[in-house]
């Protein structure tokens, strides 16, 4: 008689502010200490709602969840709309397992929209577009209200930004603008939308892609700022995309400003 068990396959979306965490992956056990994830938090508060019973004596134990992100955010960095998918044994009513994983999470993260998905649906390997969204300050003096965002001081000139963010649609390779811990060979993006606005004090960066280098839009902002701060041509970003050369672009800047706002399929 078989023994293979019925599974469905679900996503949901998170939302979480990362600054409390190492990452959205699960890190390796260092010193007999892993460190928080949101991957880590997530798996946790699953395995405590969907358990599973083995053999005949009914003995309940908790199920090994492994989930799966649309994407992998650094240390730091925030997210509206990741996207993460996870097989389960047992149907669920998605209002209630929504509001359980909510009471179970810490006050950081969040869960909404979860949905049954066709079994060959992947979090990561099906999605087509993701959005990413960069935001900090342009102004002189700190505010008590600031919070983590960086601050720019001196005047920038959201047309020019906009210029030097236009160079880089299409398909390119963004080696210039990768970390040392990229470990994908392809370092070629598509690039689909790329924006600069300014609201008040706060500047918003939004940029479109199908896929993104380890630190890319960090390093992006990072040059950008370095075109500003050194009154050079918007042009320069070209060049420096070009160069495929990492010590041509700007320093990153921090992870705090940075949120993955939507990924679309």
């Amino acid at each position: 008689m078989s023994t293979d068990k019925t599974t469905y396959k679900y996503s949901f979306k998170v939302r979480y502010i990362g600054k409390n965490y190492a990452g959205s992956q699960i890190q390796r056990v260092k010193d007999g200490v892993s460190p928080p994830t949101i991957q880590s938090e997530i798996e946790k508060a699953i395995r405590t709602l969907i358990p599973t019973s083995l053999g005949s004596d009914k003995i309940t134990k908790k199920r090994p969840i492994k989930t799966v992100f649309s994407g992998r955010t650094d240390a730091g960095v925030n997210a509206k709309g990741q996207v993460v998918h996870f097989e389960s044994e047992k149907t669920l009513v998605a209002s209630k397992f929504i509001c359980s994983m909510n009471e179970i999470l810490p006050k950081d993260i969040s869960v909404a929209d979860l949905k049954e998905v066709s079994t060959s649906f992947h979090a990561q390997g099906s999605s087509s577009k993701r959005h990413y969204q960069y935001v900090f300050w342009n102004k002189d003096h700190r505010d008590a209200f600031d919070g983590d965002l960086i601050r720019f001081k001196g005047e920038l000139n959201i047309l020019r930004m906009q210029k030097a963010l236009g160079y880089l649609l299409g398909e390119h390779d963004f080696s210039s603008f990768k970390s040392s811990g990229t470990t994908n060979p392809n370092k070629t993006c598509f690039i689909h939308k790329v924006g600069c606005t300014k609201l008040d004090d706060m500047i918003v960066i939004d940029i479109v892609g199908n896929r993104f280098l380890y630190n890319m839009v960090r390093a992006i902002v990072g040059t950008l700022l370095m075109i500003e701060k050194k009154d050079l041509e918007p042009e320069v970003i070209k060049e420096v995309l070009e160069a495929k050369d990492r010590s041509k672009a700007g320093k990153n800047v921090s992870p705090h400003g940075l949120t993955l706002i939507e990924v679309e399929y």
